[in-house]
């Protein structure tokens, strides 16, 4: 009897022995009851608890920022364009009121160049002076036509053109990094939207008259600079 209770006693010390000196990591290496992931695996998410689950740096959530450099170029290419068409018009349109908004168109891109001048040297961007030859084939598209043919041409590329230049000039004036060039864009959509108004005004008529608000002053507003 003695023997047998001394045996019992050496298995139930080992047994103890083993259990004390197991492994932490092996001890708590449990599945929840309800069947989901390990503790150690259920991550916190961000946000507050009854809010929407948010991810970190997620660059579909990132504000799209403009290319300044981009807008400098192709608004003084543009720019320029503008200039040497509003000539032509001046001299190849049949329509007075065409020959008028040449004048204007003239008249305004070349103030709003030498202001683009301006603002990109304060934020230290390049300006080109010369066009490429995407632009230099729009003039010499327009310098082969005359009268009315001239007319429709003009006024359909005006349209266009502005249309396509007041969307660029609000994502600029909207997502632009550079200060200056911002407020240039900014400054120049409304007497682009003039430009428009009156282009579109020319297209209704056939470009014989323009519409009395349209017609009303042709002195170059110009682009006001931004205070």
């Amino acid at each position: 009897m003695r023997r047998n209770s001394l045996v019992t006693l050496v298995l139930t010390g080992a047994s103890f022995c083993f259990a004390y000196t197991m492994p932490a990591g092996a001890q708590s290496q449990t599945t929840p009851q309800s069947g989901g992931p390990p503790m150690s695996e259920q991550q916190p998410r961000m946000g507050s608890p009854n809010g929407p689950m948010q991810t970190p740096s997620d660059p579909m959530q990132m504000p799209v920022k403009a290319d300044d450099q981009k807008f400098v170029k192709e608004a003084a290419l543009g720019g320029m364009t503008e200039v040497e068409v509003g000539k032509l018009a001046q001299e190849k349109a049949s329509s007075d009121a065409v020959k008028q908004f040449g004048k204007k168109l003239e008249q305004d891109h070349s103030k709003a160049n030498d202001q683009l001048k301006q603002a990109a040297a304060r934020d230290g961007l390049t300006v080109p002076d010369t066009l490429d030859s995407k632009h230099q084939k729009r003039i010499d598209k327009l310098s082969k036509l005359s009268g009315e043919a001239f007319d429709k041409a003009f006024i359909k590329d005006a349209v266009k053109d502005h249309q396509n230049d007041i969307r660029e000039f609000k994502d600029e004036s909207q997502n632009g990094t550079h200060p200056s060039i911002k407020n240039f864009a900014s400054d120049a959509i409304p007497v682009l939207q003039e430009h428009l108004s009156m282009a579109k005004s020319l297209k209704q008529s056939n470009g014989a008259s323009l519409t009395a608000s349209a017609n009303e002053q042709f002195a170059p507003v110009g682009f006001v600079p931004h205070n």
